[in-house]
């Protein structure tokens, strides 16, 4: 008896936020192994259950493993995918209450808000003026230091668009998803470094 009660005691403490009462639940994570170290982050699937769909079953194709972080604009974002250069399904546009917060995870989308498909993001800073635009399916859980590491790369300054305010700029060096993965682990409440309110 003194043993099973050490063992619980030894759980509740393991598993931090859990009460007595409580039971741990797991739930499915995305492990980005990348050139430059190891990202984790959970999903939102209540707030964009397709767009977690879509990308859950692109990592189980491998299809992110081997691209590069194409897109890294420091203080904003850093993009990975193939550029929309394949045949993969669109996806609904799911704008929900997530904010951009440092570490959210979103679709990127052209002008249609249905386009989004293979490219995401991650958050390198706060980026409010992007709520309710693009959909946010994710938060970086573990790994800032590889995050903030990325969007501190040198890179070669690419301006787009039809007044040249668009910045699409390339590291001098390529940043590579090595694996993309998916495994289930047992994590506290949603927590942010950051509010969507803070500036970079």
């Amino acid at each position: 008896m003194r043993i099973l009660s050490l063992l619980v005691w030894i759980f509740l403490v393991v598993v931090p936020g859990l009460s007595a009462g409580e039971t741990a639940v797991q739930e499915e994570i995305c492990v980005l192994e990348t050139s430059m170290g190891t990202m984790v982050f959970r999903f939102f699937e209540g707030d964009a259950p397709e767009t977690v769909a879509n990308f859950k079953r692109l990592v189980r194709e491998g299809f992110y493993d081997g691209l590069p972080f194409y897109r890294v604009v420091s203080g904003h974002v850093i993009q990975a995918g193939d550029g929309g250069e394949n045949d993969k399904p669109l996806v609904k546009g799911e704008f929900g209450a997530y904010p951009h917060v440092t570490g959210a995870v979103g679709l990127a989308r052209d002008e249609d808000p249905d386009s989004g498909s293979t490219e995401i993001y991650i958050c390198h800073a706060p980026r409010p003026h992007l709520d309710g635009r693009y959909a946010v399916f994710g938060l970086v859980v573990e790994g800032f230091d590889v995050l903030e590491a990325i969007g501190q790369v040198e890179v070669i300054e690419d301006w787009v668009g039809d007044e040249k305010n668009i910045a699409f700029h390339k590291p001098t060096e390529e940043v590579v998803i090595v694996r993309a993965f998916l495994e289930k682990r047992v994590l506290g409440p949603v927590e942010t470094p950051f509010s969507s309110e803070e500036t970079p």
